[in-house]
């Protein structure tokens, strides 16, 4: 092909001393119409047809291929290998412009190569995430190596074809750059270990809830990468932490709250010590009709009155007999309550405790589980419990403790 460029050439009456230039010209020129041509076949007819014909199939793994843009990639290594061929027969190879040629296009075929391939790990792993059941595999950390495997491949051959060299040359020469290499990957090192015990130890998976107080990070994993985990906290904001954090410090997770079925509802009520008091008998008569307490109130008093009488006691002796309190009372009904709640787990733990009194007055703690573990509707049915306590403190005789606030000064002015 040279030849017969060369003798049309020679027929336009071109000089001998600009046949080479011309010749090098005429020969550069035919090889980007071609490459273009290709490129344009490929991009705008072929992948059109492929489009097409995916468009009409009922898998799902050719439609990744498309949207993570593979055929694209290959379509732009078209042209590249157009030039790799076309070059040696219209220019010639061993000139500077034909050198050239080859050279670049011998290194845009290895990164293309290498980013179709990267394309195509992608779809691998959309694929697996669509699919899969088990969350564990540091299957993104993988696929990440991998590609930084394949892009160092591409550079060592492409600094191969630019020095003339064998990349097994260049790769004898880094073994005397070990030391330097492993101090510029020490944090891809780092987290590729971390990735994998992560996985065999199942500490974290995408979707999981955890807390890293240190990062600021509280929310769900999004992805857990090589370098970085991504969380997205619950203000929407996300928050990247380093892989390799996650093994060497403490984090939270809340996954077995998830998996458990229930949510802790972990609270108490202060009670005000100067309300709690001993019930008189129609007192007790009062609170009998309460549902909740009605079976309570006949098995202390029947247990009383047996102590009473194993006694001697007269029912009038009060200060020697036992007497049902408004705040023992309290706890059992809220105990009662909760054990007939529809959204209190009824398999895990439920309790309402005192706590050691303070300056502020007695803790009555509330330990219970929530059976829906919904952010949102959790609170709504934690709010409602308390709002009843709250609410029902005052039919037991009880004051819920708080601090004294400006309008209670005033109302004490104002009686004074």
């Amino acid at each position: 092909m040279i030849e017969v460029i060369n003798n049309w050439l020679i027929e336009q009456n071109v000089g001998a001393a600009y046949l080479p230039y011309a010749r090098s010209w005429v020969g550069a020129a035919l090889i980007f119409i071609l490459c273009g041509i290709s490129y344009y076949l490929s991009k705008h007819q072929l992948l059109v047809i492929i489009k097409k014909i995916i468009s009409h199939s009922k898998n799902t793994w050719d439609d990744l291929l498309l949207e993570y843009r593979v055929f694209n990639r290959v379509a732009l290594l078209t042209p590249f290998l157009f030039l790799w061929f076309l070059t040696p027969h219209l220019v010639d190879a061993e000139s500077v412009l034909g050198h050239f040629f080859l050279t670049f296009a011998k290194i845009a075929i290895s990164f293309q190569v290498a980013r179709c391939i990267g394309a195509l790990l992608n779809v691998i792993k959309s694929s697996y995430k669509r699919t899969a059941t088990e969350k564990y595999l540091p299957l993104n950390s993988s696929i990440q190596v991998i590609k930084l495997i394949v892009y160092i491949v591409a550079s060592i051959l492409s600094i191969s074809y630019v020095l003339g060299k064998s990349p097994f040359y260049l790769l004898s020469g880094l073994g005397a750059l070990t030391a330097v290499l492993l101090l510029v990957f020490q944090d891809t090192i780092k987290g590729l270990v971390a990735s994998i015990q992560i996985s065999a130890n199942k500490m974290v998976a995408p979707g999981d809830w955890i807390e890293l107080p240190t990062y600021g990070a509280d929310g769900d994993v999004l992805e857990i990468g090589l370098n970085t985990v991504k969380v997205k906290n619950f203000d929407n904001t996300i928050t990247t932490v380093p892989t390799y954090a996650l093994i060497s410090g403490s984090f939270r997770n809340w996954r077995g709250m998830m998996q458990s079925g229930g949510r802790r509802i972990k609270r108490s009520i202060i009670i005000d010590i100067g309300s709690v008091k001993f019930y008189q008998q129609d007192e007790l008569e009062t609170l009998s009709k309460i549902k909740l307490l009605t079976q309570y109130l006949a098995n202390k008093t029947a247990e009383i009155n047996q102590d009473r009488n194993a006694l001697g006691l007269a029912p009038d002796d009060l200060g020697n007999s036992r007497q049902l309190t408004n705040i023992g009372t309290f706890r059992a009904y809220i105990a009662a309550y909760l054990a007939q709640h529809p959204k209190v787990h009824s398999e895990m733990t439920c309790m309402v405790r005192q706590l050691a009194s303070t300056e502020s007055g007695i803790p009555l703690e509330l330990y219970c589980f929530s059976n829906d573990q919904n952010w949102v509707n959790y609170e709504s049915i934690q709010a409602d419990i308390f709002d009843h306590i709250f609410a029902m403190a005052p039919l037991f005789g009880l004051r819920i403790f708080q601090h004294p606030t400006g309008n209670d000064w005033r109302k004490m002015n104002a009686e004074n």
